[in-house]
């Protein structure tokens, strides 16, 4: 039996038969307010190619009523099994099927979610489709290739607002029916209904096309919505992406909508946006959040034309969908006129790219170009490689093409594929042919090959001092044990930035930009010329690369990697320091001591707090036990100073503030937790808001300073969605058994947690400082994770499988029980993925541990 998979043979079967036309789909969500199921009628016609051919189509619903086949009636419980119905003899020609089913609302994020606001009693509710969720809601031909329209008519109770992918019509008493979508998938369909309050305006463009802007959210996070603020960040888009793309926005209103719950960051649906709602700041946030959530909503609105407009055939051209949206909404943050965030490259190469090089690393690494045979693989496959890789590698490409011409093959390409599927070689070919670049071999080494290169530079030295010669050598470490496939020298093109120090400051004198290929590439530097302070290749980060500093500039580097002048090249600095510190090739403890040499020059905000959760991570996970305190309370000593010193007010200010909290133990610093919490304590210019003090709370919390009775007592102050996943957290925190007992009960035992919930547990569960509370878990963990992944949906379980691993056991007797687990349970290839995955991590600590001790 299926299950709820579908493999890539049996939907090329399908696609090679059937040709869709067109769905009509009524729902009826009138019982909403009270749960349960609804009632979902689907009306699907569609075309045959060969007479008397045999097919099926997707649903996951606890009842079928009715199915008639060209009105004919099947019997339901001869033709309905798992997640799918049988479709026996279709004639050759035009066939309509009408399916009646009772679908269930769900509390897991996926398909139609139901959530209940704690502050005004009242349900919302959400569609979330990709990647095979549209048949939790409707019948539907669950693939990407097979587009087809969609028509949705749909009751609801009184007072709310129903949201779909067309206009919002006016409804007829409590019904509201929707004209026609244009050919699309069914994975970005939507449906949003509930009492949500809205806020309205428009985008004009240079030809005088208006397009209608909506943005929603509940009720009670209105008075926290910065609608303009999200408008201007919306129009920079259209703007930006009518100029670079030359084709009109392809769907008749643009609404972003903030959903509770959310699993993801957003989702692309066509012109209804789905976004957690978490980007509806309640208490004040760094400019690093506006930035990320800017880059959100550019990311979801590239989606409009690459992925919603031309959509991929199968998923392993999902790659090219993320890390188109994920390129260009960083390019139109750093160039669009009138940016707020022009060094969004920075946040590039700090963030997404260590996410990248993190994933490269793992027993799971693959190519850019998955290999995806069927939809667990690709439920898996929304990894670092996907979006990052994928992006860096595409910003590559626009440095080997030019923007241009990279530019021209992309309009090229949506007018001849819209509303259509691709692969990856007709937008290849639209490339090559706007640039003239041959770009076979490119592909091959990079999108259909794993694993990360090495760049070093060689810089040979004349008797004088002058250079003598300079190559960049490049690398292909082995592929991690239990990769496939083989390493491979790459194509990059690269910018050498040189450096010199002047009055205290790294300022770049020269800019070499070049083609590395193979083992050793000469770079055109002139003999004779005084050797820079510091060389540092891929500067303007335009490769995916690990990047290495030769001795003398790595020398420079550590007493000055805050003094550089720009920000980018700063942050690939740290983006090295701490890769190599992952790869045990710098001790914790230095690693540490360059952070806090160069931490308090550092202006970017974004930058600032990666390094904080770096360094959390570095002295919790790989710095050698013997000497982990001391760092841990030389970094809680540096986060009070800056702190103190950070300008009153400033986001610089409230990042140390959360990192001291997070980093506080001796009990000095937790009585100064408990004083900013309580009013005793202040430091000037510090805001303790809501969240704030859920951030303090929760530290008091897994230190034994909080009880349960000052955890009801925050909560009453929060009586939100919010509030309540805190306190969640907050419980599972503490650190007795009991705690930990209920936490593993409600998350494992049971099964009735909301998504953000058992997210929430999860997270309050493992703590760094609960080795001793945490230990017995391990056993009862691989006891549990197969029952658990096959009988929880896949967001739910995956959760689980990953947030609860050993991960904090850094032990050989971790690795060991892991292996016997993976010897003898015989789980899927998706489950045993996220498992080997957690496994790396406990091994790569255990080795940076070791290098941390060699260094003490």
């Amino acid at each position: 039996m299926p299950g709820t998979n579908l493999t890539r043979d049996e939907a090329q079967q399908r696609a090679r038969l059937l040709t869709v036309d067109a769905y009509e789909i009524v729902l009826d969500l009138s019982g909403a307010q009270e749960g349960g199921t609804f009632r979902s009628v689907t009306t699907v016609r569609f075309d045959c190619a060969e007479a008397g051919a045999e097919s099926f189509i997707d649903l996951i619903a606890p009842t079928v009523h009715e199915v008639r086949l060209n009105g004919a009636a099947l019997d339901p419980a001869e033709v309905f099994a798992d997640s799918r119905i049988a479709l026996p003899s279709l004639l050759a020609g035009r066939n309509e099927l009408t399916v009646v089913a009772d679908c269930a609302y769900t509390n897991t994020g996926e398909g139609l979610h139901r959530f209940v606001d704690p502050v005004d009693q009242q349900a919302y509710l959400y569609t979330q489709f990709e990647v095979p969720d549209a048949r939790r809601v409707f019948a539907s031909f669950e693939q990407p290739d097979l587009k087809a329209t969609f028509a949705f008519t749909v009751t609801a109770p009184e007072g709310w607002t129903v949201i779909s992918n067309s206009p919002t019509p006016e409804p007829e008493g409590t019904v509201w029916t929707f004209a026609p979508t244009p050919r699309i998938s069914t994975y970005i369909t939507a449906l949003i209904a509930g009492p949500y309050h809205s806020v309205h305006s428009t985008w004009e463009g240079a030809d005088g096309r208006k397009v209608p802007l909506g943005i929603y959210c509940r009720p009670s996070l209105a008075e926290h919505l910065d609608a303009e603020e999200i408008f201007d960040v919306t129009r920079q888009g259209f703007d930006w992406f009518q100029e670079k793309f030359d084709y009109a926005y392809p769907f008749e209103k643009y609404d972003q909508l903030f959903v509770p719950e959310f699993n993801a960051g957003a989702m692309e649906n066509a012109g209804a946006v789905t976004i957690r709602d978490q980007y509806v700041f309640r208490s004040k946030v760094t400019d690093a959040a506006y930035e990320t959530r800017a880059e959100t909503i550019l990311h979801e609105l590239a989606h409009m034309w690459f992925g919603d407009l031309v959509t991929m055939e199968w998923w392993n051209d999902l790659w090219l969908n993320e890390s188109f949206a994920t390129y260009t909404s960083i390019a139109c943050q750093a160039y669009a006129p009138g940016s707020k965030w022009p060094h969004s490259w920075t946040t590039f190469a700090n963030s997404m790219k260590t996410w990248a090089y993190r994933q490269d690393q793992l027993p799971s690494t693959h190519p850019i170009m998955a290999d995806i045979r069927d939809l667990d693989d690709v439920l898996v496959n929304f990894d670092g490689i996907t979006y990052a890789k994928g992006a860096s590698v595409l910003k590559q490409l626009v440095a080997y093409v030019g923007m241009d011409a990279f530019f021209q093959g992309v309009q090229e390409y949506f007018k001849a594929h819209a509303f259509g599927n691709t692969r990856l070689s007709d937008l290849l070919g639209a490339l090559e042919k706007t640039s003239g670049r041959d770009l076979k071999t490119w592909s091959k080494k990079w999108l259909e090959t794993a694993g990360i290169n090495i760049l070093r530079p060689e810089i040979t030295l004349a008797a004088d001092g002058t250079v003598a010669s300079f190559h960049v050598r490049q690398e292909a470490p082995a592929l991690p044990a239990g990769a496939t496939g083989e390493p491979v020298l790459r194509p990059h093109r690269i910018a050498i930035g040189c450096y010199d120090l002047k009055d205290g400051t790294l300022v770049r004198t020269d800019r070499i930009e070049l083609d590395v290929d193979g083992e050793l590439t000469e770079v055109p530097f002139p003999a004779g010329t005084r050797r820079p302070d510091v060389v540092l290749l891929n500067d303007d980060d335009l490769s995916y690369a690990k990047v290495r500093l030769d001795e003398e500039s790595l020398k420079v580097v550590t007493g000055h990697l805050g003094d550089f002048t720009e920000s980018l090249p700063r942050a690939l600095c740290w983006a090295s320091a701490w890769d190599m510190t992952r790869d045990g090739e710098l001790p914790t403890r230095d690693y540490l001591a360059l952070v806090l040499s160069g931490i308090g020059k550092e202006s970017d905000i974004g930058v600032v707090q990666s390094l904080h959760r770096q360094v959390k991570m570095a002295l919790s996970l790989y710095a050698d036990p013997a000497w982990r305190e001391s760092g841990l309370a030389q970094w809680a000593d540096a986060a009070l100073e800056q702190l103190r010193a950070a300008a009153p007010g400033s986001d610089h200010q409230l990042a140390w503030a959360r990192a001291f909290t997070a980093a506080a133990r001796s009990d000095a610093h937790l009585d100064l937790v408990q004083g900013l919490l309580d009013g005793s304590e202040t430091v000037e210019g510090l805001v303790v808001d809501t969240d704030l003090r859920w951030s303090l709370l929760g530290r008091l919390a897994a230190t034994g300073r909080a009880d349960e009775q000052a955890i009801a007592a925050e909560l009453e102050r929060d009586r939100t969605s919010a509030g309540e996943q805190h306190a969640a957290s907050a419980r599972a925190a503490r650190p007795t058994a009991e705690a930990k007992a209920a936490a593993w009960a409600a998350v494992v035992e049971a099964d009735t947690l909301p998504n953000a919930v058992q997210e929430a547990v999860i997270g309050g569960f493992q703590q760094y400082d609960q080795e001793e509370l945490l230990a017995p878990y391990t056993a009862k963990y691989f006891d549990a994770v197969k029952a658990v992944w096959e009988a929880r949906s896949h967001e739910m379980a995956s959760q689980i499988v990953t947030g609860l691993f050993p991960a904090l056991r850094i032990a050989p007797e971790t690795l060991e029980a892991t292996d016997a687990w993976l010897a003898s349970a015989e789980p899927s290839p998706a489950l045993r993925r996220l498992v080997v995955e957690s496994r790396a991590g406990v091994e790569r600590a255990l080795k940076a541990r070791a290098a941390d001790a060699a260094a003490g």
